[in-house]
């Protein structure tokens, strides 16, 4: 029996080491194998066990692929250990460190990509993968350690970077900053070594772990690595090498204050005294650079006494060198970026440009126009006379806009991105806005460029502020924002107010909308929204509200996304900045101008992914005044009676839920407009009401006999009696539907002038046939009541002289069949 019991614990033993080899912990596998052949060496089982395990027949299916792509140099193999790990696959820990050790070698393989590709993998899916690779940098001399890793490619040195910036795979906090700060130094030492073709490389490292530790780490680059890193700026570079300098540059600025400033100034000035090219390029190439990551110390660079004074007199000694004027072409067009030093290159380097604008036959002129035309916007200080704005919008309207049309015609990709760029700036004019949206070819390559431009590309964020600029209308100003702007003119010395320019105002804006939307703008906005930043995305919703603002035009957006664009746009901004909620005002009040003139169950329909109700909340966030008024001054109303309209067709909508949503989430302040004194916002609250009592909640609201409901009515009959017309006929409309039911019907007896107010309704003033039969629908409803509530209904009526006013209905409207109906149906009943 004990024997029997041991063969079991034996057979047992040796199939968990088969299982333990086969799943990658080969060092529990040996562990239990040994334990069984302590217990029987000679058992076949364990010799099977231990023979199979031998041939390798259990190793992990990685594990082999990386031992033959290295020992035998296999390009397939290394392709499917890559497609392994891209297919997130589990890697279990052992074979992760397994796999590492081999690939990661100190010779560079024949297939070097594949390697660098196999261990950043490794580093990317294997958290024991990880582990090993920072036991090794803090075990071993973690020069070596680094230099196997750096110089197997980029892959795997972004791998070393996330290890070292992960605290998970460190024994301690203490641990991994030590490592930390030798691994910066190892990439500074990187990029110091002049010719080194890997600096892209260590610029990369240097970013990111600058950028994850900047208070600790910007200590370590001192006066000669920060002059290579600002030489890493130079234009002729890789935009990759640029782009990780520019990080770098802006976080050791940030951080290192009057130190880095005076290293920054100090760099530029003595290449720029030198006067040779090369060094001219340099310095030029930093300040272009520097200006969009850190105007502050830029600007205070540039304004320097002298030296935009002496910057053209220089470079027309260079005129020879191609690659000094277009370095300075460069700084000029980012430093446009500063109000100030806007001012001064249109003093004193306009000339300069206007010359190489009408000389050059590179990229040069490109460059030029989109300068010409940052520095001819609207002056930064307001001083302008009429005749000078004249001269530039001809200047721009002449000379800039068809060079950058042209330039955008002969390179439809936009290769330089210099043309839309320029065109973004130049739009803000109202002639040059009419002239881009006429032309109908433009507009044509323009959204082209658009629909096939990378997400936060410069022609993305172009292509986006032209059409903003062609489809924006000018802000409705109330009568005291419009004093005020008018002393502001006064203060500035001017002798009349400022007038709007023809080009600008609503009908021109909206001829422009046309032609965007006839283009096919709206196709492409939406196509290119999903993976654009937020404030990418805001500038779309900007454009759809108003194009909104055409009633004609609401469809095209309604038929081509527009909407579930809008509603992505107004979810995807719940932050509490001024943008966040300005973004969400904006697609709400979009969202609104459709609704009122597309049927919503045409937009939504029931078989549809999207339900009406997801409208209600965006709209409904107009109604308040918090969101309603974005800026300062008296509460702009337009919003609120837009979204009041769109609810009211919302609401309209049968077996939607949609009317009960709107009661459940805002009718307090429904019945707060309903006071405003707003005539316009009084009925279309009174018109939202009047669809909403069609729901069993709606009619609820008003015959629940509750003191509230009292109080709703109270406030009904008050708007039944006003004069607004309209208002008087939703009204009358809530009225003839709740007094179907006696709790209504009760709540109008208990106002004294309640069947008064109703009477009156039936012979308006006006004449209006619908009031009429509302009002109609409403007595016989009233009276009609088979309880002492009718009773009395009637006995009131009668008492305001009601059967006399309708007999008088019955002659006056005998070819309305309608009112007939209804008035032979309550005579009938008052004269029982």
């Amino acid at each position: 029996m004990a024997d029997d019991g041991k063969e079991v614990r034996v057979a047992r033993l040796a199939s968990q080491a088969l299982e333990l080899v086969a799943s990658g912990r080969d060092e529990d596998g040996s562990r239990a194998l040994r334990e069984a052949a302590s217990l029987a060496q000679n058992n076949p089982l364990v010799k099977a066990a231990f023979d199979k395990i031998q041939s390798n027949d259990l190793q992990h299916r990685l594990q082999k692929l990386c031992i033959k792509f290295v020992t035998e140099h296999d390009e397939g193999a290394g392709k499917d250990a890559l497609s392994y790990l891209n297919r997130s696959a589990e890697v279990p820990g052992n074979v992760a460190k397994a796999c590492l050790e081999i690939v990661a070698r100190p010779e560079i393989f024949k297939y070097g990509e594949i390697q660098d590709g196999i261990v950043a993998g490794l580093l990317r899916e294997a958290a024991p993968a990880k582990v090993a690779l920072a036991k090794k940098l803090h075990d071993n001399t973690t020069m070596v350690a680094f230099e196997e890793i750096f110089r197997l490619g980029d892959g795997s040195s972004n791998g070393m970077t996330d290890v070292v910036l992960d605290p998970v795979a460190w024994s301690s906090e203490s641990v991994r900053e030590e490592c930390e700060k030798d691994v910066f130094q190892l990439y500074l030492a990187k990029l110091i070594q002049v010719g080194d073709e890997d600096n892209g490389r260590a610029m990369k490292g240097i970013a990111r772990l600058l950028a994850a530790d900047t208070e600790r780490l910007h200590t370590l680059i001192d006066g000669e690595t920060f002059d290579v890193i600002l030489s890493s700026l130079d234009y002729r570079n890789t935009v990759q090498v640029r782009s990780q300098a520019t990080l770098v540059t802006a976080k050791y600025l940030e951080a290192s204050g009057d130190n880095g400033q005076k290293t920054l100034t100090q760099f530029v000035a003595s290449r720029v005294t030198t006067q040779r090219n090369e060094d001219l390029v340099l310095a030029f190439s930093a300040a272009a650079g520097v200006f969009p990551v850190a105007p502050s110390p830029a600007s205070t660079l540039f304004s320097t006494e002298g030296f935009v004074q002496a910057l053209v007199p220089l470079l027309e000694k260079k005129a020879r060198s191609e690659k000094v004027e277009l370095a300075a072409l460069h700084m000029l067009s980012s430093a446009c970026i500063d109000s100030a030093c806007r001012e001064a290159i249109k003093k004193y380097c306009t000339s300069w440009l206007q010359h190489i604008l009408a000389t050059r036959k590179d990229e040069r002129p490109g460059l030029a126009a989109v300068i010409l035309a940052k520095i001819q916007g609207p002056s930064s200080q307001g001083s302008s006379s009429k005749d000078e704005i004249a001269a530039e919008e001809k200047s721009a309207a002449e000379d800039l806009v068809p060079r950058l049309k042209s330039m955008m015609v002969e390179d439809p990709l936009d290769t330089n991105q210099s043309s839309i760029e320029g065109l973004a700036y130049a739009s803000v004019r109202p002639k040059v806005k009419e002239e881009l949206a006429k032309d109908h070819e433009f507009l044509r390559i323009l959204l082209k460029n658009l629909r096939h431009s990378p997400p936060g590309s410069p022609t993305s964020f172009g292509g986006l502020a032209v059409i903003d600029n062609l489809t924006r209308y000018l802000p409705n100003l109330s009568e005291e924002q419009r004093r005020m702007d008018q002393l502001r003119s006064y203060a500035n010395a001017s002798k009349t107010a400022p007038q709007a320019d023809p080009l600008d105002e609503d009908a021109a804006v909206t001829g422009r909308c046309k032609a965007i939307v006839n283009a096919g703008a709206i196709s492409v906005l939406v196509g290119v929204s999903k993976n654009l930043s937020p404030n990418s995305l805001h500038t779309v919703i900007r454009i759809l509200l108003s194009i909104s603002r055409t009633s004609s035009l609401r469809g095209t957006i309604a038929q081509q996304g527009g909407v579930r664009l809008l509603l992505q746009g107004y979810t995807l901004n719940m932050g509490s900045s001024n943008s966040d909620t300005e973004a969400r005002h904006t697609a709400a009040q979009a969202l609104a101008r459709i609704l009122i003139s597309v049927d919503p169950s045409l937009i939504f329909p029931s078989s549809g992914s999207m339900p009406l109700t997801s409208v209600i909340r965006p709209i409904l966030s107009l109604l308040s005044e918090e969101t309603s008024s974005m800026t300062q001054g008296p509460r702009d109303l337009l919003p609120t009676f837009e979204a009041l309209m769109a609810l009211t067709n919302v609401a309209s909508v049968p077996l939607s839920g949609a009317a009960e949503s709107i009661i459940r989430q805002a009718y307090p302040t429904i019945e707060d407009l309903l006071l405003n004194r707003n005539v316009l916002i009084q009925r279309a609250a009174t018109q939202l009401v009047c669809n909403l009592v069609n729901c069993p909640l709606g009619v609820e609201l008003f015959a629940d006999e509750s003191p509230a409901a009292a109080r709703r009515m109270h406030i009904m009959l008050a708007m039944a009696d006003l004069e607004d017309v309209a208002t008087r006929s939703a009204a009358a409309g809530a009225l003839a539907v709740v007094a179907e039911f006696e709790g209504a019907v009760k709540a109008i007896l208990s106002r004294d002038r309640g069947m008064e107010i109703i009477l009156g309704l039936v012979d308006d003033e006006s004449g209006d046939i619908g009031i009429v039969h509302r009002a109609c629908v409403c007595v016989t409803n009233a009276v009609c009541q088979n309880s002492d509530t009718g009773k009395r209904a009637q006995e009131i009526v009668k008492e305001r002289g009601g059967v006399e006013t309708l007999n008088e209905l019955m002659i006056e409207y005998q070819d309305e069949d309608r009112i007939l109906q209804c008035v032979e149906q309550a005579l009938q009943v008052l004269k029982e």
